[in-house]
Protein backbone atom coordinates (compact mmCIF):
# COMPACT_ATOMS: atom_id res chain seq x y z
CA UNK A 1 0.00 0.00 0.00
CA UNK A 2 2.60 2.61 1.12
CA UNK A 3 0.28 5.60 1.02
CA UNK A 4 1.48 9.06 1.86
CA UNK A 5 -0.51 11.51 3.98
CA UNK A 6 0.03 15.21 4.63
CA UNK A 7 -0.51 16.59 8.14
CA UNK A 8 -0.96 20.39 8.26
CA UNK A 9 -1.34 22.93 11.06
CA UNK A 10 -1.02 26.75 11.13
CA UNK A 11 2.78 26.82 11.66
CA UNK A 12 3.75 24.01 9.30
CA UNK A 13 3.18 20.60 7.78
CA UNK A 14 4.80 17.22 7.34
CA UNK A 15 4.15 14.04 5.41
CA UNK A 16 4.09 10.44 6.54
CA UNK A 17 4.22 7.10 4.76
CA UNK A 18 1.71 4.52 5.98
CA UNK A 19 2.13 0.76 5.95
CA UNK A 20 -0.77 -1.49 4.99
CA UNK A 21 -2.61 -2.32 8.22
CA UNK A 22 -6.31 -2.63 9.06
CA UNK A 23 -6.16 0.67 10.97
CA UNK A 24 -4.26 2.58 8.26
CA UNK A 25 -6.82 1.40 5.68
CA UNK A 26 -9.64 2.68 7.91
CA UNK A 27 -7.84 5.99 8.41
CA UNK A 28 -7.23 6.50 4.68
CA UNK A 29 -10.91 5.73 4.04
CA UNK A 30 -11.89 8.58 6.40
CA UNK A 31 -9.63 11.22 4.83
CA UNK A 32 -9.58 14.17 4.74
CA UNK A 33 -9.83 14.69 8.50
CA UNK A 34 -9.99 18.06 10.25
CA UNK A 35 -9.45 17.98 14.00
CA UNK A 36 -8.03 19.90 16.96
CA UNK A 37 -4.45 19.20 18.00
CA UNK A 38 -3.65 18.28 21.57
CA UNK A 39 -0.16 18.07 23.02
CA UNK A 40 1.10 15.74 25.74
CA UNK A 41 4.76 16.30 26.43
CA UNK A 42 6.48 15.88 23.08
CA UNK A 43 3.53 14.16 21.41
CA UNK A 44 0.78 15.59 19.22
CA UNK A 45 -2.50 13.71 19.14
CA UNK A 46 -5.96 14.41 17.82
CA UNK A 47 -9.38 12.81 17.46
CA UNK A 48 -10.36 10.98 14.29
CA UNK A 49 -13.69 9.53 13.11
CA UNK A 50 -12.01 6.10 13.01
CA UNK A 51 -12.45 3.33 15.58
CA UNK A 52 -10.12 0.33 15.59
CA UNK A 53 -9.26 -2.68 17.72
CA UNK A 54 -5.77 -3.09 19.16
CA UNK A 55 -3.62 -4.91 16.59
CA UNK A 56 -1.20 -7.73 17.46
CA UNK A 57 1.91 -5.56 16.94
CA UNK A 58 0.67 -2.59 19.01
CA UNK A 59 3.40 -0.93 21.10
CA UNK A 60 3.54 1.61 23.91
CA UNK A 61 7.20 2.64 23.47
CA UNK A 62 7.98 3.75 19.90
CA UNK A 63 10.57 5.66 17.92
CA UNK A 64 10.20 9.44 17.44
CA UNK A 65 8.20 10.07 14.28
CA UNK A 66 6.09 6.94 14.51
CA UNK A 67 2.53 7.37 13.25
CA UNK A 68 0.43 5.54 15.83
CA UNK A 69 -3.27 5.08 16.49
CA UNK A 70 -4.47 5.23 20.09
CA UNK A 71 -7.44 2.85 20.09
CA UNK A 72 -8.76 3.92 23.50
CA UNK A 73 -9.18 7.50 22.28
CA UNK A 74 -9.83 6.95 18.54
CA UNK A 75 -6.90 9.32 18.02
CA UNK A 76 -3.84 9.62 15.86
CA UNK A 77 -0.71 9.91 18.05
CA UNK A 78 2.47 11.48 16.70
CA UNK A 79 5.32 11.34 19.23
CA UNK A 80 8.55 13.25 18.60
CA UNK A 81 10.12 12.99 22.07
CA UNK A 82 9.38 12.13 25.70
CA UNK A 83 5.86 12.24 27.12
CA UNK A 84 4.95 12.79 30.81
CA UNK A 85 5.17 9.00 31.43
CA UNK A 86 8.41 8.38 29.50
CA UNK A 87 11.43 6.86 31.20
CA UNK A 88 14.37 8.92 30.04
CA UNK A 89 14.31 10.05 26.40
CA UNK A 90 11.94 7.33 25.12
CA UNK A 91 8.60 8.05 23.39
CA UNK A 92 6.10 6.32 25.69
CA UNK A 93 2.49 6.56 24.53
CA UNK A 94 -0.54 6.57 26.85
CA UNK A 95 -1.09 2.88 26.10
CA UNK A 96 -0.35 0.32 23.40
CA UNK A 97 -1.05 1.92 20.02
CA UNK A 98 -1.42 0.46 16.54
CA UNK A 99 1.57 1.23 14.33
CA UNK A 100 0.58 2.86 11.03
CA UNK A 101 3.86 4.12 9.59
CA UNK A 102 6.35 6.94 10.07
CA UNK A 103 6.83 10.62 9.38
CA UNK A 104 8.97 11.24 6.30
CA UNK A 105 11.08 14.10 7.67
CA UNK A 106 12.40 15.33 11.00
CA UNK A 107 9.72 14.61 13.62
CA UNK A 108 10.85 17.68 15.62
CA UNK A 109 8.78 19.80 13.18
CA UNK A 110 5.84 18.73 15.38
CA UNK A 111 7.23 20.99 18.13
CA UNK A 112 5.57 23.89 16.26
CA UNK A 113 2.09 22.42 16.85
CA UNK A 114 0.28 24.24 19.67
CA UNK A 115 -2.44 22.71 21.83
CA UNK A 116 -5.75 23.71 20.24
CA UNK A 117 -4.35 24.26 16.72
CA UNK A 118 -6.58 23.15 13.86
CA UNK A 119 -5.00 20.14 12.18
CA UNK A 120 -5.80 18.56 8.83
CA UNK A 121 -4.83 15.14 7.47
CA UNK A 122 -5.23 14.40 3.78
CA UNK A 123 -4.00 11.92 1.21
CA UNK A 124 -1.04 13.06 -0.88
CA UNK A 125 -1.96 12.61 -4.52
CA UNK A 126 0.83 13.11 -7.04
Amino acid sequence: MDLQIRISWPAGHTTATLDETPTSKALVGALPICSTARTWGEEVYFDTPVSAAVEADALQVVEPGTVAFWTEGDALALPYGPTPISRGAECRLAGPCNLLGALDGDPRVLATVRDGDPIRVELVTD
